[in-house]
This record gives C-alpha cells, structure tokens and sequence, in this order.
C-alpha cells in the first residue's frame, strides 16, 4: 500500500509566507504525540526559515515520476529534515541533499524532473484542489472508496488564536492509522 502525497492549502494558497510562530506553537504539543520523531523548535537563524515550502511539494510530485514509494521517501525526509534539523527544504540545493539520503529516490533523475518542471502541473491542480475546500487540513487521508478521514485519530482545539494560542489534543487514538490500513487493505 502506496500514498500519493498531495500540496495542502497552508503552503499554497494563504497569501503569505510560511509562519515560524505558528509552526513553533505546535512543536511541544506534537513532540509529546511522538516525542521520537525528533520534532524542535527552529534551530536556524529566522532569515533561514523557509518562507514557502512550494519546491519541495513539487519535488515530492516530481518523485512521483520515479514511483510512489520514492515520492513517498521524499516527502517523509523532507519533513524530518525540516522538523528535526531545520533545513532549508525551498532549496533545491537541500531538497536535492536530502532526496540522496533515500534509498529510492534517483537524485539525478529528481534533479532533471525539477527542472523540466515534472510536477509543477500537479501541484497547481492540488492548489486548485484546496481552494475548493475538499481537503480540510494536512493530514487529510483519502481512501479509493471515497471514504475520508480529517487529522486522523487526533481531536484537538486551539487555546487562543492560532499561532498565539497553543494546540490542545483533546483525543488521541494512535490506532486509528492500523484501523485505515485494515479498512484500505479490504477495500
């Protein structure tokens, strides 16, 4: 069983550059959900912070080229590159160093697809997509049944506003992820 990342709104779609504050208010709530998941605090300098993380969903489409498993490797790499070694994934030069970290992921191949702008038309179409408010937040699941599911497992609200406030976990069910895979495997 394969997923098939797609772009989320927040990155495509806000009007604005990415929001370190907002990011850093949900560090401590996630690094208890997983605290070994190596999730932190922006360790770099602010000029660092990625202000759009554009090329690397389009990196992750362009993956696609080589397969879903290796788009699937990308993006899970570029996420814990950023989370837990604040990296500077609107890079190339860093999406590429971290694509080589992969097992699957043929960086030379990723490289050219990037620049013949191998999946630049599937990430507008997941703008497109998120402008149409189907996808409600990241994660969004969507199973080939048509069956849907919203940050699974995860019921939270956020005390104050957001990326004043804090996120708070109101449930947390870690097994609903076995639950989707059966569901999905069934399917």
């Amino acid at each position: 069983m394969r997923i098939d990342h797609h772009s989320s709104r927040s990155n495509s779609s806000n009007g604005s550059p990415g929001t370190r504050h907002g990011s850093d208010s949900e560090i401590p709530t996630l690094g208890q959900l997983e605290p070994d998941a190596g999730w932190q605090l922006w360790q770099g300098p602010d000029y660092h912070y990625p202000n759009s993380i554009l090329l690397a969903f389009e990196a992750v489409h362009a993956a696609k080229n080589q397969g879903l498993r290796p788009s699937e490797d990308l993006d899970r790499a570029l996420r814990h590159a950023f989370w837990a070694n604040a990296a500077i994934i609107q890079n190339l030069t860093t999406i590429l160093a971290v694509a080589e970290h992969t097992n699957t992921v043929n960086k030379a191949q990723l490289r050219q697809d990037i620049h013949d702008g191998i999946g630049r038309n599937a990430l507008w179409a997941d703008y497109t997509t998120a402008q149409s408010d189907a996808v409600a937040m990241s994660p969004h699941l969507f199973l080939h049944d048509g069956t849907t599911y919203t940050n699974p497992g995860i019921e939270l609200h956020w005390q104050g506003d957001w990326a004043k406030g804090f996120p708070v976990i109101d449930n947390d069910e870690p097994t609903m992820y076995d639950t989707i895979l059966e569901l999905a495997g069934s399917a």
